[in-house]
Order: structure tokens, then C-alpha cells, then sequence
């Protein structure tokens, strides 16, 4: 049977500021990305989503980024390697911690935002998020982007390296995502982002922005918390890939 993980990034409200349902994706995915409070959330959002997702059965990943609230994370930082590297050790231990009180442990580790985008080409920074992973517990996969420098760094390193692909953005022609500032990086139909993972999930293709066919293959598929209609698109996503007889199953 084909199967597949359904994942999505959560935790990200910061106090009064409530940003996606972590409640309702935490009803739909098999694995949730966790904010680690660098980027976004705060603990008790934290002890919150770790908290819940226990109770529901779903894995939970560290989702590590750089130290800016004010850019939600999306802003690429110069950070010297050594920085980063307990920049990334100390945010997986931050939400271990939660994880801990609710009967619960990271499994995972998934860069977000501007880190994401940075370890598909940056060697150095790759390099740093592997090697504070590897120094955590090498045991621990690392999800990123297929072809990246993240998991070709990670499998040399030894660590399970966990191709990943968005359901909600829009690729470019060399498989890498389209900038948020640029037109078609955001897809929010749900129709639409269904049938995208179902031909991926089927033949390992989609249509990239500007019409032509790539090859994308995942053992995980993102659905953005934080994107408007995320809970419909996840909803249609799992409805459609249960439908085609694809098995969803968390990863880690």
C-alpha cells in the first residue's frame, strides 16, 4: 500500500495573537511541525500544541528557525555556524521539554521559513542544522526539501534524510519554491492543491509556475498552518488521498 505523512506547521500563535487552528490540523495530520519559540509561539502555545497532539496521536517535530519574531522568521539571517548550531540544539530542547510533560518526545527535526529556503543552496548553514541534530540525537530525521544541500548533508551525516513536498506552493522549474514575493508562490484552492498531491503521490510530477512538468517525490506533504483555508485544503487533501487508497502514517 502507498502511504504518506501529512504534515503541517502549528504552535505559532504568540500570546494574544492567534495565527492558524492548531486544533483542527492537529485533527487532520499525522505529524506537526512545532514552533520552538525563535520564529514564532510562545510556551504555553507551545505546552498547548505538544499537549494536543499527544492526545491525538500525532508526531510531533521540532520546527527550529532563526531568532526573529518580528520577521515571523522569514528574513535570511548571516548567522555565524557555530551560532546556529546551538541556536537549533537549544530550540529542539525547548520543545522537548513540552513534549516531555505531555507524555510526549520530538521525533523530528523540520527548518522553517527563511532557514528552510537557506539550507537548499547555503552549505555552510545546512551543514550547522545537521550538525546540531546529529549532536542532539542522531537518531532524529531531518525533513526538508528534496535535492537540497539539508538532506544530501543529512544522509552523509547519517541521519534519515526525509524528502518533503508543499501541497500549498507553487515550484519553480529547478523544484525549489517560489518566493513568497513573487506571483503563484501561494496555492489556496483545495480542489486544486488535491489533485497536485495525488498526481505527485501517483507519478512523482507536478506543473511548476511556469507550465512545465518537474519531478517531485515525498514521504511527507505540507499543508501550511498558517495559510488561509488551511484546514479546508487539509481537510480535501486527506479526504482525497484516503479516497485513492493512499495510507496516511506519520514518518518518524
Amino acid at each position: 500500500m502507498v502511504r504518506i505523512d501529512l504534515n503541517s506547521d502549528l504552535g505559532e500563535s504568540f500570546g494574544n495573537w492567534v495565527l492558524g487552528d492548531d486544533e483542527a490540523m492537529l485533527g487532520l495530520v499525522t505529524s506537526a511541525n512545532v514552533a520552538c519559540g525563535f520564529h514564532a509561539g510562545d510556551p504555553s502555545t507551545l505546552r498547548s500544541a505538544c499537549a494536543t497532539a499527544k492526545e491525538r496521536g500525532v508526531v510531533v517535530g521540532a520546527q527550529v528557525g532563526y531568532r526573529d519574531l518580528a520577521g515571523f522568521g522569514r528574513r535570511f539571517i548571516d548567522i555565524e555556524p557555530r551560532a546556529l548550531i546551538d541556536d537549533v540544539i537549544y530550540q529542539i530542547g525547548a520543545l522537548e521539554a513540552m513534549c516531555r510533560v505531555a507524555g510526549a518526545s520530538v521525533r523530528y527535526v523540520k527548518p522553517h521559513g527563511a532557514l528552510y529556503n537557506a539550507t537548499v543552496h547555503h552549505t555552510e548553514q545546512a551543514e550547522a542544522v545537521v550538525t546540531a541534530v546529529r549532536a542532539y540525537d542522531p537518531a532524529l530525521p531531518v525533513l526538508g526539501l528534496p535535492g537540497s544541500e539539508l538532506l544530501r548533508l543529512a544522509e552523509a551525516a547519517g541521519l534519515r534524510a526525509v524528502p518533503e513536498f508543499f501541497v500549498d506552493r507553487g515550484y519553480t522549474p529547478d523544484a525549489t519554491l517560489v518566493s513568497r514575493r513573487q506571483p503563484g508562490a501561494l496555492l489556496h484552492d483545495p480542489d486544486e492543491v488535491t489533485a497536485r498531491v495525488l498526481r505527485m503521490v501517483a507519478e512523482g510530477t507536478i506543473t511548476a509556475v511556469d507550465g512545465s512538468e518537474i519531478r517531485v517525490a515525498a514521504e511527507s506533504a505540507c499543508v501550511h498552518g498558517d495559510s488561509p483555508g488551511a484546514v479546508a485544503m487539509a481537510t480535501a487533501v486527506r479526504s482525497g488521498l484516503e479516497a485513492q487508497g493512499v495510507e496516511l502514517r506519520a514518518f518518524a
